[in-house]
């Protein structure tokens, strides 16, 4: 069990090493038919919002609940928004679909409460990705367990997802982060499998990156007050080398890239991606970009030009990207940005899908 962030040598180790170029041996990511991206929890929710062909939305209706102060002793509850992101993601290839979860949200209940008033059965999950070890995309596990059962349900995640960290504010007494437990997780079920490289999943249809090499002179990830504990004492911790994306190839369209924070920095992922599979083509964007706040606001101009060049079809900022960085991509990018919401489901299929 390992419940810190190791030794110096396992630190070095653990750093990403940049390369350029096409990988030596690409990975053989199998192309799918069609994903489907549910996003069951976000920083914000807003039921008036409308889809289209490939989006669709979660509205009032999409829960009721018991409430004696109505009339029939019933109202609309809608979907749970918080600072934290878990979405369900399917894809179906050749006839056979297949589905994992990619994190859970900040708390215990949210997650499966947005399940449960949209009618989708967890029970058909495979496995459990977490992007990365941030109590923020991990907190549902317990309400996963609880409403599911778990046994043997594979959860995927890098060996530093367990390193302890804080937030050391200057002028603030440090706020440590709730700091995942693996003997609790196997306790209740999950088989955790840790890799620090790439891994294929469901039937070699959906990549997990694992470490996402750092080449972009502008992504330098966290601020000198996200520290880690090293057993003996606290450092900085900016690249929080846990993080890691899920990406899936669809058929004559090109990647689509989920990033849980985008600790990384969504560029490199991007490139990262681009670079692992051989597909130059990044066709979707979404999850947390990780752009918001005094620390990552002056990067935001390099990332939504570098975005621009990648010409997406679909880009939906989530949870950690910010407001200023929102407006900025749907100024850029105004025919493929996509405002996030709890409950929202992407579909994007393959170009003689349909």
């Amino acid at each position: 069990m390992c419940e810190t962030a190791g030794t110096p040598a396992e630190a070095v180790a653990a750093m990403p090493r940049p390369a350029a170029g096409t990988a030596v041996d690409p990975i053989a990511l199998e192309p799918v038919d069609e994903i489907e991206i549910l996003t069951l929890v976000d920083n914000t929710y807003d039921a008036l919002l409308t889809g289209d062909e490939r989006t669709r939305r979660a509205g009032f209706g999409a829960g009721a609940v018991a409430a004696r102060q109505f009339d029939g002793d019933r109202t609309f509850a809608g979907m749970i928004a918080e600072h934290g992101f878990s979405a369900l993601v399917t894809v179906r290839r050749a006839g056979r679909s297949h589905t994992l979860l990619f994190d859970t949200g900040l708390s215990p209940d949210a997650m499966v409460t947005n399940a449960d008033r949209l009618g989708v059965d967890l029970g058909g999950i495979e496995a459990v990705v977490l992007s990365h070890g941030h109590f923020d995309h991990a907190g549902g596990l317990a309400g996963l367990a609880g409403a599911r059962g778990v046994r043997s349900l594979p959860m995927v995640l890098h060996p530093l997802a367990w390193t302890k960290r804080r937030l050391a504010v200057p002028g603030r007494e440090p706020d440590e982060l709730p700091t995942l437990s693996k003997r609790a997780l196997e306790g209740e079920g999950f088989e955790v499998i840790e890799r620090r490289t790439p891994s294929l999943l469901l039937d070699g249809s959906v990549l997990i990156t694992g470490e996402v090499d750092r080449t972009t002179e502008f992504e330098r990830g966290m601020p000198p007050p996200h520290q880690a504990w090293t057993g003996g004492e606290w450092v900085h911790d900016p690249l929080v080398a846990d993080d890691q994306a899920l990406v899936v190839n669809v058929r004559d369209r090109g990647l689509v890239v989920l990033t849980g924070c985008g600790h990384a920095g969504a560029v490199n992922i991007v490139r990262h991606a681009r670079r692992l599979t051989g597909v130059d083509r990044l066709h979707a964007l979404l999850g947390g970009f990780h752009l918001g706040g005094p620390a990552f606001e002056p990067i935001i101009p390099p990332t939504v030009q570098a975005l621009t060049e990648f010409a997406p079809s679909l880009v939906v900022p989530g949870h950690c990207t910010g407001w200023r960085a929102q407006h900025a991509l749907a100024a850029a990018l105004p025919d493929a940005w996509v405002q996030g919401s709890s409950g929202t489901t992407y579909r994007l299929t393959a170009a003689s899908a349909g």
